[in-house]
C-alpha cells in the first residue's frame, strides 16, 4: 500500500479503499503459494502423466475431511474466477463439490456469461432443482451471468426414453448451449466416498443398480457418467440412460476444470484423468498421491 501511495500521490487509507473496491470486483485478487519442492514434483508428474495442468492445495495430514473439501474448494472459486472472461459459456456440473465451490465465488465485473447445467438432477424422490438451482444462483449472482437449465432426470428409467426427448425442441435449445460451452466446471463422484457423493447417496440410484456398477468394477462418475479407474465407460449398460456429457462430449470443450477433495475419491480421479476429461484440475495432497501410486501400479 505505500508503495502505491507513494506511486500515486494519495493517502494510505486511500489506497486501502481502491484495493477493497477492486477485490469486490474481482479486478484485484491477493493469494499466497507455496514452493515445496516435492509438492512442485508431484503436480509435475501428474502433468506429464496424464496431460493436465495440475493445482495441488497443501494442507496438515490431520486435516479433517470437511475442512479439506472447504479448502480445496476455496482455492478452486478463485483459480475460477480468473478463468472467466466476457462472453464465457460456462458448463456447471452438480454435486457436492461444485455446490461448496459455489458458496466461495467471488464477484468480478464480467459481461454476457451464460452458466450452461450440464447434466439433468430429478429423481423419482426429487426435482433437482433446489439443489442444482442453488449451485447456478450463487454463481450467477456474482457475475450477474445469464442460467440455462436443464430439466431432465440424472438417469433415465428407459434409454429409449433418453432418445426420444433428445429430439424435443426443448431439449435440443440446451443441448445446443452445452455444445457452445468454452468452460467446463465438474468434480468426480465416487461410489465409496467419506463424504458420499450426492448421486448416490440421494436415491438416484437403487441398491440393485448400485451393486451391479460394483460387480462392473465401476468406481465413480464424471457428470454422472459412470466410469472405471483405466477410464472406460462405453461399454456401461446405465451410461445409455444417463444425462450428463460423456467424456467425448466433454473434450469438445477447450477448458475443462475438474476439482476434487478427498482421496476416497482417487480410483475416480483416476478414472477421469485417464479417460482425459480434464485440461485443469485442483486437489489436495493426499488423493494426488494416493493417484499417482495407483498409476504408477
Amino acid at each position: 500500500m505505500e508503495a502505491i501511495r507513494r506511486r500515486m500521490g494519495v493517502s494510505r487509507s486511500t489506497v486501502s479503499r481502491l484495493l477493497s473496491y477492486a477485490r469486490k470486483r474481482g479486478i484485484v485478487t491477493i493469494s499466497v503459494q507455496t514452493t515445496n519442492a516435492p509438492h512442485t514434483r508431484l503436480e509435475r508428474q501428474l502433468q506429464e502423466r496424464f496431460g493436465v495442468n495440475v493445482h495441488i492445495v497443501e494442507m496438515p495430514p490431520d486435516t479433517t475431511q470437511n475442512r479439506v473439501l472447504e479448502n480445496v474448494t476455496k482455492t478452486a472459486a478463485q483459480m475460477l474466477g480468473q478463468m472467466v472472461n466476457d462472453g464465457e459459456v460456462v458448463g456447471i456440473a452438480w454435486g457436492n463439490t461444485t455446490t461448496e465451490m459455489a458458496g466461495h465465488i467471488t464477484q468480478k465485473d464480467v459481461d454476457n456469461v451464460t452458466l450452461v447445467q450440464l447434466n439433468g438432477a430429478a429423481s423419482t424422490e426429487t426435482s433437482g432443482i433446489a439443489h442444482v438451482g442453488g449451485i447456478l444462483a450463487r454463481m450467477a449472482y456474482q457475475w450477474k451471468a445469464n442460467i440455462v437449465q436443464f430439466p431432465v432426470p440424472a438417469f433415465f428409467d428407459n434409454p429409449d426414453t433418453k432418445e426420444a426427448l433428445w429430439r424435443e425442441g426443448a431439449v435440443r435449445r440446451v443441448l445446443n448451449w452445452q455444445e457452445k460451452c468454452t468452460l467446463a466446471v465438474f468434480s468426480v463422484g465416487a461410489l465409496r466416498a467419506e463424504i458420499p457423493s450426492h448421486v448416490y447417496a440421494a436415491g438416484y440410484l437403487s441398491r440393485s443398480e448400485l451393486n451391479k456398477l460394483a460387480l462392473d468394477k465401476v468406481v465413480g462418475d464424471v457428470c454422472t457418467v459412470l466410469i472405471r479407474p483405466d477410464g472406460s465407460w462405453r461399454d456401461i449398460s446405465l451410461n445409455r440412460r444417463a444425462t450428463g456429457p460423456t467424456p467425448d462430449q466433454l473434450r469438445r470443450i477447450p477448458r475443462r476444470f475438474c476439482v476434487v477433495a478427498g482421496k476416497n475419491k482417487a480410483q475416480s480421479l483416476l478414472g477421469a484423468l485417464n479417460a482425459g476429461v480434464a485440461t485443469d484440475l485442483v486437489c489436495d495432497k493426499a488423493i494426488a498421491e494416493k493417484v499417482w501410486a495407483l498409476a504408477k501400479s
